[in-house]
């Protein structure tokens, strides 16, 4: 279940706790007693026009990304005017993140510096963090409204209510939120299916999102088909579990979905975000053989030691792992296969983390997030015994980046020389103002140098110099 705090007036003149309603998922209820102060409605001093400027924050993953798509598309459709984070703001959300305890530091870092940069805003706290505890963002007096993932598409309407402004109803799933479309043209994130039933033992995902439930099929085509007809070139297919797509749908699941994307529509590029090791059939693979699939699998590893993947509850073993990318590589041409490593979970050996770091040597990832173990509160592994102390978590993660910078430098030498396809997705400051950065389809970063508007194109581009982390390429040697 889903619960929503809310905070329904900043009072500028009082230092005292927020003033809020407590609310769940079947309807508003009375607030525990003794922790709560009678509830006042929200000023609306700031929303004297529907030309207010709102600004919308993102952390964390894809998922996030689509949901905020989904809340500046609302907020637009509403009357508001939504701007960059750079800009003075009469409304600031966050959509939060809280798979590690930095996420959270992160997230609290945030709302203050909203605040100080926006004196007089309505600030906003959503996502994963206000889901899984809104009260300790309550406690904060920047804050002025707290609400969960289950209600987060209920931001817009009542700030919106007392102006009266139309909102534009976009199609829904059952019982699920689907992303109407957002205001940036490069890539749409499409979110086909939420929650997480597998309960990994370090992991606070299934708490704040809930279980797993997929968009029916013809409700994310009608989805990418007003993607298509409103220019992107590109949509990213996005949940937290993918793999578990059509488990509640007869007859379908994640190859099945993908082939009616292909067959159905015309969008010029499909992404999938993320996929599990045990995912990795023949069946799905062949997809790729389509050049409209994206060459890039993200496949979190978590640990390369069968027994730290036993004490996580993860549902594959090292070798199934690399046997997983060894498959990839074997059918997908060129591609990018990016990684999560956890180091320092409880019980974690020196011998365990030397298995990791083999594992992630026979992978030759192209990028990898290593997150050293957080532990969360409400996850079986927060009680674990054997700790890992923080010098050793620390001295492991660094290792392991060290080595993840020289694999992803080499593979991007690899593409010196080759030619790819690259969506165009914005100018970047390079002093003669023609200079665009994109993304090829196996997800390197590019820049060139063109007097042409690229923007939201997809080209052919050379590349022939790494800069950085950065490819350089030429269109016109393409």
């Amino acid at each position: 279940m889903s619960m929503t705090f809310k905070l329904n007036q900043r009072r500028q003149e009082s230092k005292s706790p927020p003033i809020i309603t407590y609310a769940n998922n079947e309807g508003d209820q009375a607030a525990p007693s003794g922790k709560f102060r009678d509830t006042v409605v929200i000023s609306m001093n700031q929303l004297t026009s529907n030309q207010q400027k709102v600004a919308i924050e993102t952390h964390g993953c894809k998922l996030n990304q689509a949901d905020s798509q989904a809340l500046a598309r609302e907020f637009s459709a509403a009357g508001f005017q939504v701007v960059g984070l750079h800009e003075q703001v009469d409304i600031f959300v966050l959509n939060s993140c809280t798979v590690t305890h930095v996420a959270d530091r992160k997230a609290r870092h945030s709302l203050r510096s909203a605040r100080r940069k926006n004196p007089d805003a309505t600030i906003v706290a959503t996502g994963c963090y206000a889901e899984r505890n809104p009260t300790e963002l309550m406690e904060i007096s920047e804050i002025d409204i707290v609400m969960g993932n289950g209600s987060k598409r209920a931001i817009v309407q009542r700030l919106v209510d007392s102006l009266e402004l139309p909102i534009v109803p976009c199609a829904t799933g059952e019982d699920i939120d689907v992303i109407p479309l957002s205001l940036n043209r490069n890539r749409a994130m499409v979110k086909i299916q939420e929650g997480c039933d597998q309960v990994c033992a370090y992991c606070i995902v299934p708490k704040v999102r809930g279980r797993e439930k997929s968009v029916p099929v013809a409700t994310i085509i009608e989805q990418i088909t007003a993607y298509q007809d409103a220019g992107f070139h590109e949509v990213v297919l996005t949940g937290t579990q993918l793999g578990s797509y059509g488990f509640d749908l007869e007859g379908e699941s994640i190859a099945s979905l993908i082939r009616h994307v292909l067959n159905r529509t015309r969008i010029s590029r499909i992404r999938v975000s993320s996929l599990q090791p045990q995912d990795i059939t023949s069946d799905l693979l062949e997809l790729w053989d389509n050049p409209r699939m994206c060459p890039h699998f993200h496949l979190p590893l978590q640990s390369g030691s069968d027994n730290i993947l036993s004490q996580m509850r993860r549902r594959y073993t090292a070798s199934q792992y690399s046997q997983s990318v060894d498959a990839i590589r074997n059918r997908v041409q060129d591609v990018a296969i990016t990684a999560d490593v956890i180091v320092g979970f409880p019980g974690e050996t020196d011998d365990d983390f030397e298995h990791t770091f083999r594992v992630c040597q026979h992978s030759e990832f192209a990028d990898i997030h290593v997150f050293p173990y957080s532990t969360r509160p409400g996850t079986s592994a927060a009680y674990l015994p054997d700790s890992v102390a923080s010098e050793v978590k620390n001295a492991r993660s660094s290792s392991l980046l060290q080595w993840a910078e020289i694999a992803a430098k080499s593979f991007r030498e690899q593409h010196i020389g080759t030619t790819r396809s690259v969506l165009w997705e914005k100018r970047v400051n390079g002093g003669d103002g023609q200079s665009w950065t994109g993304l090829t389809d196996n997800y390197l970063r590019v820049t060139t140098v063109s007097s042409e508007n690229l923007g939201n194109e997809i080209t052919q581009a050379h590349l022939f110099e790494l800069d950085g982390k950065t490819l350089r390429a030429d269109t016109k040697l393409a």
